[in-house]
């Protein structure tokens, strides 16, 4: 049985805390979306796929297998970003370093994208801008101001003083692979997303290093997500009602600290099985 759990509010997360202020978006590659998440069965998502196809089109960028996406999630030596989480804030946010594609082919002049993602209120705001991974790293390891655009430069003084001041550290790692369509005409700003095979790891945290990854969400699962600039369609509320989907909340950086230990479950943890099933999700997956 799964029990919810509170931790008491650490100092650093305090109001007072000049840290915890988030920042307008920059208009520079600014993402402003609802996001609404369904945990469904990995089986039932080819069929799902092919009934939104009728109103929906595949992402230009999205192969007839998927596409990989890997992150890697800074935070504090309190888990400050993962507690903002858990707790609700309705301020929080989360610093990664994402990659698209194989893994294995991550190199130091592949382009990956540095983001804060932040939640305000409702509403999820999401920040990137795409640079060498070999800097990527100079700037959220090595703490170091890397070369870049002038309309980069607000951006990149943000990461960097939130690596500063809060001491962040890669602390998880997540890996899916991606189906995605967008909306057209009076779905414009409409994306449905399917995320299968979500696994992590809390080490090695090099794109492309020999290390092992586990399922952090069981493998007969996978997140369907909804992002709205406005509201979501009532063709796709009837759709999610016909199929009995049930909103859920789930953050992967979560589960992924969660299956590795690294905090107590919560309430919100996907359980490594169903009931009558006898196949653990902890499974080793590269």
């Amino acid at each position: 049985m799964l029990h919810r759990f509170r931790k008491p509010t650490p100092p650093e997360l305090t109001d007072g805390d000049a840290g915890h202020r988030l920042r307008a978006p920059s208009k520079l590659h600014a993402f402003n979306r609802y996001e609404i998440k369904y945990l469904v069965d990995a089986g039932a998502v080819d069929e799902l796929r092919e009934e939104l196809e009728h109103r929906l089109v595949l992402d230009r960028h999205c192969p007839d297998e998927g596409y990989a996406i890997w992150s890697v999630y800074y935070d504090t030596r309190g888990l400050r970003f993962y507690w903002e989480k858990i707790e609700g804030l309705r301020f929080r946010r989360k610093l990664r370093i994402r990659h698209y594609g194989d893994r294995f082919s991550a190199a130091d002049d592949t382009p990956v994208y540095v983001e804060i993602k932040q939640r305000v209120n409702r509403v999820t705001q999401k920040r990137r801008v795409q640079v060498p991974y070999l800097d990527a790293l100079r700037l959220c390891d090595g703490r170091e101001m890397i070369t870049h655009e002038p309309s980069q430069r607000a951006f990149l003084e943000e990461v960097l003083d939130l690596t500063c001041r809060l001491d962040l550290r890669a602390t998880a790692m997540t890996g899916y692979t991606r189906h995605a369509y967008l909306g057209q005409d009076a779905d414009a700003g409409l994306r449905v997303t399917f995320d299968r095979r979500v696994r992590g790891r809390d080490r090695d945290f090099g794109f492309a290093a020999d290390a092992e990854n586990r399922f952090i969400v069981p493998p007969h699962k996978a997140i369907m997500e909804v992002k709205a600039n406005e509201r979501v369609p009532y063709w796709l509320t009837d759709l999610t009602a016909k199929r009995n989907l049930q909103v859920v909340r789930v953050s992967k950086y979560c589960q992924s600290i969660e299956a590795h230990g690294l905090a107590p479950r919560s309430i919100f943890h996907v359980p490594d099985q169903d009931p009558g099933r006898d196949r653990p999700a902890a499974l080793s997956e590269a």
